[in-house]
């Protein structure tokens, strides 16, 4: 488990976080997306989601972009995916990716990445161990989910384990 500098993180009385998608999300890559937020309020036990459909008002953004996202970050062939740490929300997805619904060839999967990338978005860096979901390289084709680094991780950050 690995956290960004300075330990960010949601304020205690933000257990509950809203999303949306942007307008130019797919609604047929929504539900992968959905799947990792239940995965992650049940795996941390503390946090809940919500889908919203504006926006502009929910605490967390996911869109898909393509170049310069802002903070020195550029989406390109080398970066699948991006997230900002507590409490900017912003969550983007390559245009520049293929991605699918599941595992497959030649793809990315979308729900892995969502893992991943809420991981961010809660406060998590990348991990040392290679089977969390917060390791930072994801082959092509493959799946994960979260495993004990990634759930160690959460409760660490927010003080869970008592």
């Amino acid at each position: 488990m690995s956290f960004f500098p300075n330990s960010p993180r949601w304020p205690s009385d933000k257990t509950h976080l809203n999303y949306a998608f942007g307008s130019n999300y797919p609604n047929a890559y929504e539900p992968p997306v959905d799947s990792a937020f239940d995965t992650w309020a049940n795996a941390s036990d503390y946090f809940t989601f919500s889908r919203v459909d504006d926006i502009t008002s929910s605490d967390l953004k996911i869109t898909f972009e393509n170049g310069d996202i802002g903070g020195g970050v550029i989406l390109d062939d080398t970066i699948l995916a991006y997230a900002y740490a507590p409490t900017d929300g912003r969550f983007y997805y390559s245009d520049n990716s293929n991605w699918s619904v599941g595992p497959a060839p030649n793809a990315f999967d979308l729900e892995t990445v969502a893992l991943h990338e809420i991981g961010h978005l809660l406060g998590l860096d990348h991990s040392k161990d290679q089977n969390a979901i917060m390791w930072d390289y994801l082959p092509i084709g493959e799946a994960k989910g979260l495993n004990q680094d990634d759930i160690q991780g959460i409760k660490a950050l927010y003080d869970l384990n008592k």
